[in-house]
């Protein structure tokens, strides 16, 4: 049959019938649990290893490629591996697929949560979520920390990050740009100390299988056409947010919504986790759209349904729209926010895929371009422990003060608010992951279940 492995033509993809790649992106869609490397481990073996229509190498080459993009790596890799099976239907469907299931999920969810929230039930339900939301945080750290950081390069420029994002607030995409700037100029400088990532392709045992992906023969790309795309899918992306600007003005909320979620589809470098850091500080701290206690439940929303991590976005998009509906029902308002949300934070994926895609080969083995991706790899590990630290601020002690002293920011949390019980919640659910290596959805239901049964007991 066409879908096993001897399919495979001369590129590493196999010849495979558009429905039933349909109906794969569909089952994937429905199972992608776990966040970006669980959901990219079940790409894997589906794709990979049962279903053989594509080779090893060019699944990794497609990877790397994706991990150095802004936006969710998982959905864009769905994105390029259906685009290489069949053009940009293919990449439609799986990019879709990959996202819809969970977004419905995510707007209910939110639907739910904005009007009940204040339910004693559910507030018990989600004091434990929040604790072991925690620790699911923490392992992330851990695992990224362990991949990213090789050498004592790579940890002072992640410390670096963390001192400038926790202490200073410096922007996030320029912390971004810098660390590319370092690590590049670092790899020409003491190249055996900033290129820790492997050069496309370079897999042990990958070489001819690498060879063959080289060899995909589908008609070259030109430059009027990449043009061509690129112009289409900005417009897709941003027509939306120009259409709000004009008819509602440049500070209605809606089109506050459009801006900010724009912009972080364009700096969210680092997968889901760096870019919650920033976003949680400026949705809470500068637009009020929600508190930290909001997000984190958001967060552990979106940790347990289908679907990318950075659907977190939705639940954020829906109480903006929610809480500022401008005369609308703010339900209505809340779902025109998450959908809104939803629209800029995934069509820049296809751009990114659909307009670079044809040209990710030039790429395989750029010294260069492996350095600034440690560089940048490394500064997300100080992103992420800044996320880490004010998670935790934010769970353990109910009242957290942000002081700035010339240009200095401080989190002062007040002694007398700690929370004894999400303290121990939050240790349990990390000893339960960290030790027992039990999985994060019975992590989150059983934190779930000991908050409930925490709150009952205190009636």
């Amino acid at each position: 049959m066409e879908r096993m492995g001897e399919a495979l033509d001369g590129g590493g993809v196999a010849r495979v019938g558009f429905g039933e790649a349909f109906r794969v992106w569909l089952k994937i869609g429905l199972l992608s649990f776990g966040g970006p490397a669980g959901q990219i481990a079940l790409m894997h073996r589906i794709l990979v290893d049962e279903k053989k229509w594509i080779g090893e190498a060019r699944f990794l080459h497609a990877l790397n490629y994706c991990m150095v993009l802004p936006g969710p790596e998982a959905q864009q890799l769905a994105t390029y591996i259906g685009w290489m099976l069949h053009r940009t239907a293919g990449g439609l469907a799986a990019g879709l697929l990959f996202v819809i299931p969970g977004a419905c999920v995510i707007l209910a969810l939110s639907t739910i949560y904005a009007g009940f929230q204040n339910v004693p039930l559910v507030q018990a339900l989600f004091f434990g979520i929040k604790a072991a939301v925690l620790a699911v945080v923490v392992e992330a750290l851990l695992r990224i920390a362990r991949r990213a950081l090789k050498n004592a390069w790579m940890y002072a420029l992640a410390g670096a990050a963390f001192v400038g994002i926790f202490f200073f607030d410096v922007p996030f995409p320029v912390i971004v740009v810098a660390a590319g700037v370092v690590g590049y100029l670092g790899g020409r400088w003491r190249p055996h100390r900033f290129i820790v990532v492997k050069p496309h392709g370079a897999a042990a045992g990958d070489a001819p299988r690498a060879a063959e992906a080289a060899l995909d023969a589908r008609a070259p790309v030109t430059a009027a056409a990449t043009a061509a795309t690129a112009a289409l899918w900005l417009f897709v992306w941003l027509a939306p947010v120009a259409a709000l600007w004009l008819a509602l003005g440049w500070g209605h909320p809606f089109t506050e919504i459009g801006k900010f979620f724009s912009t972080m589809a364009v700096v969210t470098f680092g997968g889901a986790y760096a870019v919650l850091a920033y976003v949680a500080q400026e949705a809470v701290s500068t637009y009020g759209w929600l508190s930290p206690h909001e997000m984190l439940d958001g967060l552990g929303l979106a940790e347990t349904t289908p679907g990318p991590l950075i659907l977190v976005l939705e639940y954020v998009g829906y109480l903006a729209g929610f809480r500022h509906a401008a005369g609308l029902n703010p339900y209505l308002a809340g779902t025109l926010g998450a959908l809104l949300t939803v629209w800029v934070t995934f069509a820049p994926s296809f751009l990114w895929i659909f307009a670079g895609a044809p040209y990710v080969e030039r790429t395989r083995g750029m010294q260069g371009f492996s350095a600034a991706l440690s560089g940048i790899t490394a500064a997300v590990v100080g992103v992420v422990l800044n996320l880490t630290v004010w998670f935790a601020l934010n769970v353990v002690f109910a009242k957290v003060e942000t002081l700035h002293w010339h240009g200095l920011r401080l989190y002062v949390p007040e002694l007398a608010s700690l929370d004894g019980a999400a303290l121990a919640l939050a240790a349990a659910a990390l000893l339960a992951m960290l030790r027992f290596k039990i999985g994060m959805i019975v992590t989150l239901a059983g934190a779930a279940a000991l908050g409930a049964a925490w709150h009952l007991a205190l009636r």
